[in-house]
C-alpha cells in the first residue's frame, strides 16, 4: 500500500534523508521510529505531497507521490505533529468543512462526520469550540479529520506527543482500532508506542534506515539473547570455573558482598537453548544456597540504542529520544 524506494531529500549540502527504503502492507501499522532529527517528519511530508523529494520514488495506493499528487492526497489521511485545526470552529463544523474540501459527497457528509466522531469518541464534544478542548481531545479531532473521508492510508506524525498517560493510552487504542480497515504509518520517538501499537517497525537514524522488522524479531536477532541474574551464597570458586565451561554462556560477571558472603551472578547467553535447569542443578550440586534466579531478556530500548549507536554519525548521536 506504501512503497518507498531510494528516497532522498537534500538541503544544500545536508541530507535530511538519504536512500530511504521501506514498504507498508495493506491493513498494517508500521512504526517509523527514530530519535528527534532522524528524518521521520521529512519522509512523511514527502509522502503527503507537502514537499518534493530530491531523488527516489514513493507510491501510495499505487499512485506516484510526485507524478500523481492529487490522487495520492485523495487516498491518504494526514495528521502532522501539530494538528491543523481551526480553534474558533466547533468540532462538528470543522469536520464538515474538512469533509467538504476532501471531496466527500454532500449526501455522505453527515454519516462520515458522525462516523469519524464516533471512532474518535467525540460525540459529546460535537458542539464545543475546538479552542476549548484539552490537548488530548484536540489530538482526537486531528485524527478525525484524517479519517473523515475514509482513506485507505493514514499517516500520523507523533500522534501522542505532549499527551498525559491516560490520553496516550486512549489514542493508542484508537489507532489500533483503525488497523485492518486502514494502512497506517505512525512516526514516533517513544519506544512503547512501537511495541504496543505497531505490527512492524522501521528504525531511521541520521536520515538513513538502519533496520526494518517486527519488534519481536528485532529483539531476538539484533542483539544478544539476554541471560540470567542469580543470587547465591557460599564459596563460588569452583562454580565460576564450571560456569565458564557451560555451553551457551558468552559473558559472566560476579558481584560479591564480603559481609554476607552472597554473590550476584550476571550471565549473558547467546543461544536459543534454555539453560536455566542446568544452571540451577549446577549451583545446588556445588553445595551453594540459591536465593534468587531470574531470566533477563533484551528490551526494545536496548535494540534501539544498539542500532543508533552503531549507525550514528557524531552529530546524530547528540539527538534526543524519550523512553517512557
Amino acid at each position: 500500500m506504501i512503497e518507498v524506494e531510494h528516497l532522498s531529500k537534500i538541503y544544500g549540502a545536508t541530507a535530511a534523508i538519504e536512500d530511504v527504503d521501506f514498504s507498508v502492507e495493506k491493513g498494517e501499522i508500521l512504526g517509523f521510529l527514530g530519535p528527534n532529527g532522524a528524518g521521520k517528519t521529512t519522509t512523511m511530508r514527502i509522502l503527503s505531497g507537502y514537499i518534493p523529494a530530491t531523488t527516489g520514488t514513493a507510491k501510495i495506493a499505487g499512485y506516484d507521490v510526485h507524478e500523481q499528487s492529487l490522487d495520492v492526497r485523495r487516498n491518504i489521511g494526514y495528521l502532522p505533529e501539530t494538528p491543523p485545526l481551526y480553534p474558533d470552529m466547533t468540532v462538528e463544523g470543522f469536520l464538515h468543512f474538512v469533509a467538504r474540501i476532501k471531496g466527500v459527497a454532500a449526501g455522505d457528509r453527515n454519516s462520515r462526520v458522525n462516523w469519524s466522531m464516533e471512532r474518535c469518541q467525540l460525540e459529546d464534544k460535537r458542539k464545543v469550540l475546538i479552542r476549548k478542548l484539552s490537548k488530548g481531545y484536540k489530538q482526537r479531532v486531528g485524527i478525525a479529520q484524517a479519517i473523515v473521508h475514509d482513506p485507505p492510508v493514514i499517516i500520523l506524525d507523533e500522534p501522542t506527543v505532549g499527551l498525559d498517560p491516560k490520553q496516550i493510552i486512549e489514542v493508542r487504542n484508537l489507532i489500533k482500532s483503525l488497523a485492518g480497515e486502514h494502512t497506517i504509518l505512525l512516526s514516533t520517538h517513544i519506544l512503547p508506542e512501537v511495541s504496543m501499537t505497531c505490527d512492524r517497525v522501521t528504525i531511521i537514524n541520521g536520515g538513513k534506515v538502519v533496520a526494518t522488522d517486527t519488534p519481536e524479531n528485532l529483539m531476538s536477532h539484533l542483539t544478544a539473547k539476554g541471560g540470567y541474574e542469580i543470587e547465591i551464597e557460599g564459596d563460588i570458586f569452583s562454580l565460576e570455573s564450571a560456569l565458564k565451561n557451560l555451553p551457551g554462556i558468552t559473558q559472566l560477571e560476579i558481584k560479591s558482598n564480603s559481609h554476607t558472603k552472597r554473590h550476584t551472578l550476571y550471565l549473558t547467553i547467546d543461544s536459543e537453548q534454555e539453560i536455566g535447569n542446568h544452571l540451577a542443578s549446577l549451583i545446588v550440586n556445588q553445595g551453594l544456597d540459591l536465593y534468587e534466579m531470574k531470566r533477563t531478556r533484551v528490551t526494545l530500548e536496548e535494540v534501539f540504542l544498539n542500532l543508533i549507536t552503531e549507525e550514528s554519525s557524531p552529530e546524530a548521536q547528540q539527538a534526543t529520544f524519550d523512553i517512557e
